[in-house]
C-alpha cells in the first residue's frame, strides 16, 4: 500500500518550515521529509540533498523534460523547484507518509495528482503587517527582495480556498497542537 503526502504550502513567513520541522521531529517513524530540487543559490547554512537538491538551471529543464518531476514551477523569476517522483516512491518504500513544504502552486498540483492520498494545508498568519515582521526579523531580505515578497504572499493568499485545510499561525503552540492533530486524523 502507497502512503499519504501531507502538504504543507504557505506565502513566505507564515511558518510552514517550522511546523514540518515540528512533525518531522514529532513523528519520525511515521513521516519522511520530502526534499525538493532548485536551481537557486545554496545558502551557507543549507545542504545539498538534505534542504534541497541544487540543480544547474540546465539540468533541472532536462528533467523537466524527461518528465522526472510529481510537480515544478518556476517560483521567482529564474529559480525552478520541483518534487522528484523517485523522491516520493523512496520515502513510501521506507514506510513514511511524505511531509512537503512547498510553494501554493507546487502543494496544489500534487493534491491533484495524489487526490484522496494527499492533505493540502494551507498556512498564514492573520495579518499583512506580522509577515513583513517575520521576513525582516530574518535578515535575508533587502528592501526590493521584501516587496517581491510580499507581491508573491498577496498573490498565494488568493489560493487558500483551493486547499482541504487552512491553518492560521498566530500562535505557533496552539498550531502545532492542530497541525498534529491534522496530520494524525488524516494518515490512519
Amino acid at each position: 500500500m502507497k502512503g499519504k503526502l501531507i502538504i504543507f504550502s504557505a506565502p513566505s513567513g507564515s511558518g510552514k518550515t517550522t511546523i514540518v520541522r515540528h512533525l518531522l521531529k514529532t513523528y519520525p517513524n511515521l513521516l519522511a521529509f520530502s526534499v525538493s530540487a532548485s536551481t537557486r543559490e545554496k545558502r551557507d547554512h543549507e545542504v545539498d540533498g538534505k534542504d534541497y537538491y541544487f540543480l544547474p538551471k540546465r539540468e533541472f529543464r532536462e528533467r523537466i523534460a524527461n518528465n522526472e518531476f510529481a510537480e515544478w514551477e518556476e517560483v521567482y523569476a529564474g529559480n525552478y523547484y520541483g518534487t522528484f517522483k523517485t523522491e516520493i516512491e523512496r520515502l513510501w518504500s521506507e514506510g513514511k507518509h511524505v511531509l512537503f513544504d512547498v510553494d501554493v502552486k507546487g502543494g496544489l498540483k500534487l493534491k491533484e495528482i495524489y487526490r484522496e492520498h494527499a492533505l493540502a494545508v494551507f498556512v498564514k498568519v492573520s495579518s499583512e503587517a506580522e509577515i513583513i515582521r517575520r521576513l525582516s526579523e530574518r535578515g535575508t531580505e533587502t528592501e526590493q527582495s521584501l516587496e517581491t515578497r510580499l507581491g508573491k504572499v498577496r498573490y498565494e493568499l488568493s489560493f487558500e480556498d483551493k486547499f482541504d485545510v487552512v491553518l492560521v499561525n498566530d500562535d505557533l503552540e496552539e498550531t502545532l497542537r492542530k497541525a498534529e492533530t491534522l496530520v494524525l486524523d488524516f494518515i490512519q
